[in-house]
């Protein structure tokens, strides 16, 4: 079966929804293909219900949001509450007793607005403390089922896009940096006149034989200051994120009897990331649950099965040491692993170090199509976390696979090098790039043009319409926009 699009997005996580939901509203006939039986992606599928504080979450996260809020317990603002750095002396690992909390603990606030969660970043001569972070790290924690319900129900009122969930990518067709047609598991021959890699690990840029770079970059790659001397296929650490429920029953769950109550893969327990949903369920994200060079070791099916176990094992460890999670069952075990970091695609320009440190003001670039601030982490990989102190943008280029004319990439596999993919990852910075690129799409339509001919100052006025933030600080504009919070 041969179909015709305008527009043809592979991958349904946050960037793929964001094309698809922007381009549709345009106007485009678009198709957006996921191989997994839901839309969402590590959003969904990977247990991050959680949009993590940040400048440039605006545009079509703001409009979910919104619809979420018309949902009872769908979605909730959250503030700090304990967290284990904030105590007098710092004992993890060394004195459990007398630790107050088993990493960092967020908690929903209804004195939040969706604007107090647009920021992460400190000022220069502003210090990083306990004061700062409760002040200004707000987030967004929302009900998996109801985001998808949400994001499904805005396409199908677009009426202009095909949905083919459990579908995944053949074979393609594309010659001279052109790609023509794709052919699908489900026997469709999909041709398009643009089209978007947004599966997070580039699998339709490499199907088109573009050049990948996987793991750390060494120093004389892009010339980053922080960068090892040698390259390495390290990735960032990996997370199997789990949810536990309030019981009636109180107490510990046992282990199977032939696991052990120890630690057997690091020499203490991860520190835990625990955020409380509307209902008061916790999502629990160990900090990380593998590395990223045993997750490459093992691969995705055996990384998963090992990870099935440390949470069991975390879980046990959390009861036994905190009673507090005595009153708390294992309820939900995400089906797939947090995957921060994958294959990443050389691009028309590639986002580096340099750009996170310099900041907007910083930066020469004119095609700035998104921000953000999130810190460089590489989760236990080396490196720290490191906060910056300004909000940096990424540029229409890194969206642009080098010698593609008519596709983009709006993932985690963009144009980042290793070290600015740390902090460029975020979905709702994912989103920004997809809103940015379905936009392209539809500009490229109208104007009879390839993606990658695309003007800037074209591309960036048809975002700001949008209310998306290219800017900081914000516009009066937008800030009433956001202020529309109901």
């Amino acid at each position: 079966m041969k179909t015709d699009y305008d527009l043809a997005i592979v991958g349904a996580g946050s960037g793929g929804i964001g094309a698809a939901l922007a381009a549709a509203r345009l106007g485009l006939r678009v198709i957006l293909i996921e191989q997994a039986q839901t839309i969402g992606g590590t959003a969904t599928l990977g247990g991050v219900h959680d949009w993590e504080g940040g400048a440039g979450g605006t545009g079509l996260p703001f409009d979910i949001y919104r619809r979420l809020k018309s949902i009872p317990d769908a979605v909730g603002l959250y503030s700090f509450g304990r967290h284990f750095c904030w105590q007098d002396q710092f004992y993890w690992p060394h004195a459990l007793d007398r630790v107050n909390f088993p990493g960092g603990e967020q908690v929903i606030d209804p004195t939040l607005r969706y604007i107090d969660t647009l920021r992460r970043h400190r000022d220069p001569d502003t210090p990083a403390d306990e004061q700062f972070k409760r002040r200004t790290w707000h987030g967004v924690m929302f009900e998996p089922d109801a985001y998808t319900r949400v994001v499904t129900q805005m396409l199908a009122e677009t009426e202009h896009c095909d949905v083919r969930v459990s579908t995944s990518l053949q074979n393609v067709e594309s010659t001279d940096g052109v790609l023509h047609s794709a052919s699908l598991s489900d026997g469709t021959a999909v041709h398009a006149r643009s089209w978007i890699d947004a599966t997070g690990n580039a699998v339709l840029c490499k199907a088109c034989g573009c050049q990948t770079y996987f793991g750390r970059d060494a120093q004389d790659r892009f010339g980053e200051p922080s960068a090892p001397k040698n390259a390495s296929t390290s990735l960032n650490g990996v997370t199997l994120i789990y949810r536990v429920t309030p019981t009636q029953m109180p107490g510990v769950e046992p282990l199977a009897a032939t696991m052990t109550t120890d630690c057997w893969w690091a020499e203490c327990f991860p520190p835990t990331h625990a955020t409380r949903y509307p209902n008061g369920d916790i999502n629990i994200n160990m900090l990380p649950s593998m590395s990223g060079e045993e997750f490459v070791a093992l691969g995705p099916s055996k990384a998963y099965s090992e990870c099935l176990l440390r949470v069991r094992a975390h879980w046990h460890f959390l009861q036994q040491h905190w009673p507090e999670f005595q009153k708390f069952k294992l309820h939900w075990i995400a089906p797939a692993l947090g995957v921060r970091e994958s294959r990443r695609v050389s691009a028309k320009y590639m986002l580096r170090e340099q750009d996170l440190l310099a900041g907007l003001s910083g930066q020469k670039h004119k095609d700035i199509i998104a921000i953000a601030d999130h810190p460089m982490d590489r989760h236990g990989e080396g490196g720290g976390c490191i906060e910056l102190t300004h909000p940096y943008g990424v540029p229409y280029s890194c969206l642009i696979p080098e010698d593609m004319r008519n596709l983009l990439i709006a993932c985690r596999a963009s144009g980042f090098s290793s070290i600015a993919a740390s902090s460029c990852r975020l979905s709702r910075t994912m989103m920004q790039l997809g809103q940015a690129a379905g936009t392209a799409a539809a500009i490229a339509e109208r104007e009879n043009l390839d993606v990658a001919d695309v003007q800037p100052d074209t591309l960036r006025a048809c975002l700001h319409e949008q209310f998306v933030q290219l800017d900081w600080p914000m516009s009066l504009t937008l800030e009433a926009h956001l202020s529309q919070d109901v």
